[in-house]
């Protein structure tokens, strides 16, 4: 058979010479900037409007936490204490390495209790000016519900 038919043959086939079809492959330096941008944008860490970041005060009155985000998680540490006898407490990291998870909750991170001195799994569910945090071990179902509410503007925070 005729090699050179066989070469033509070929390349129209699959559509030309081989500089020809990988040039359709190369992108201009316009297009890798778009290609890059694109990219980076959907790498950027989401951050969400319904995100529980702020100051709230713990359920018994006794000291606040302000949360924030760490990267694209939230973490959380304290702010304020009632009692100066706690002051070694101030700065202390209570949350880490929350993810947006279903239903506007933030999840798969973990609480510090200072009282027990264990940390646990956490779930934070904002509901209006009011916290729903969920401390469990290993199993929801069995975990501790307690409810904290967004501190008032004018909270003085310790120093760390």
């Amino acid at each position: 058979m005729n090699t050179n038919y066989t070469k033509a043959r070929r390349m129209a086939v699959h559509g030309g010479s081989a500089a020809t079809r990988v040039s359709h492959l190369m992108l201009s330096p316009l297009m890798w900037g778009a290609v890059m941008i694109g990219a980076m944008t959907l790498a950027a860490p989401a951050r969400s409007a319904d995100a529980p970041v702020g100051t709230w005060l713990d359920q018994t009155g006794r000291g606040a936490v302000e949360i924030s985000y760490c990267g694209s998680n939230l973490c959380g540490r304290v702010v304020w204490l009632k009692d100066a006898v706690n002051e070694k407490a101030c700065g202390m990291a209570i949350l880490g390495e929350l993810k947006p998870g279903a239903g506007g909750s933030w999840q798969g991170g973990w609480i510090y209790d200072p009282d027990r001195e264990e940390r646990f799994d956490v779930e934070l569910t904002p509901i209006g000016n009011r916290l729903k945090v969920l401390g469990y071990a290993g199993i929801k179902m069995f975990g501790e519900t307690v409810m904290w509410t967004r501190a008032p503007a004018g909270l003085k925070k310790c120093q760390a």
